[in-house]
């Protein structure tokens, strides 16, 4: 397919993701009521996808601990969904500069942005209401971040895009509607999945657009580093601190957790969609392969 061809694949797509940004979009300070309490007994994520669920230490635990601690996983993941949201604007503020300002790629990838900010708002609004406080990185961790969006350019841009956010769509959508959740998180994963769909579609589209456009080094190169992801989700997932905040033994329940079947299952059923399509596009290579599986997500 010519590079014409391509250009005007783009640009279709763009068209329509943002046509569906007209219809669905959101603006979380309105359409989630901030000012309704919580409810009692109400989880802040299911218990089946806590790290803990089936341990010897669930078993032992009272259910005001239980909840206690899918506040604090909750917490915990809504701040990496800030982090990361933060280093993908960044990186496409980089990549904008080398875009054409009139396409609708370009105004689509605005849109975008737009939508990750009111994310990262409505995740630290979220944490707030939840009574929880967030995590910060550690300055190691800072510096990581910092270097991140500087390095994610082309196919690994996109293929970075998809990592942050398939795996947290997939587990949304399997709980989102499950009785158990506080109202509010409920409804923050129903705008989450709705916007994020068209960010993975985005996302799905630069991959494809750009593995049929690259080099094979590319392809080789993108399809080995992002292996990385594996060994850095299973850590963030299964961050010590947010144990201790739940008045966990951190070094214990990180242990319980990493070697909880019902944990890797999630993480696993989390990567699914992802990995298959990885494997589609030849991004999956020997050393990304045994990484993953490493972290426990394959």
């Amino acid at each position: 397919m010519s590079q014409r061809s391509h250009t005007i694949d783009r640009e279709e797509v763009a068209g329509r993701l943002l046509a569906g940004s007209v219809k669905r979009s959101y603006a979380p300070v309105v359409d989630i009521d901030w000012d309704a309490p919580l409810e009692d007994g109400k989880y802040f994520l299911p218990p089946q996808v806590l790290s803990l669920w089936g341990t010897e230490m669930w078993d032992r635990m009272s259910e005001a601990q239980r909840i206690e601690l899918s506040r604090q996983e909750s917490a915990n993941i809504l701040s990496v969904g800030i982090w990361f949201e933060n280093i993908l604007n960044q990186a496409l503020l980089r990549a904008l500069l080398h875009n054409d300002p009139s396409s609708l790629h370009t105004r689509y990838m605005l849109t975008e942005m737009g939508d990750e900010c009111r994310h990262m708002t409505m995740f630290g609004r979220a944490i707030e209401q939840m009574g929880a406080k967030p995590f910060q990185l550690r300055w190691y961790q800072a510096v990581v971040v910092n270097v991140l969006p500087k390095t994610f350019r082309g196919t690994m841009l996109w293929v970075a895009a998809l990592i942050g956010e398939e795996i947290f769509d997939a587990t949304q959508r399997r709980v989102v509607e499950d009785p158990q959740l506080q109202p509010m998180i409920s409804r923050l994963m129903r705008i989450h999945v709705t916007e994020e769909s068209r960010h993975i579609r985005f996302a799905r589209e630069g991959v494809r657009r750009r593995v049929a456009e690259g080099h094979r080094i590319d392809r080789l190169w993108v399809g080995t580093l992002q292996g990385i992801g594996g060994p850095l989700f299973q850590r963030l997932f299964t961050n010590p601190a947010m144990y201790e905040r739940a008045g966990l033994d951190p070094k214990e329940a990180r242990r319980q957790a990493l070697a909880n079947p019902n944990f890797r299952e999630n993480q696993r059923r989390g990567f699914e969609s992802l990995a298959a399509f990885l494997e589609e596009n030849g991004l999956m290579r020997a050393t990304s392969r045994a990484l993953w599986r490493r972290g426990g997500f394959l």
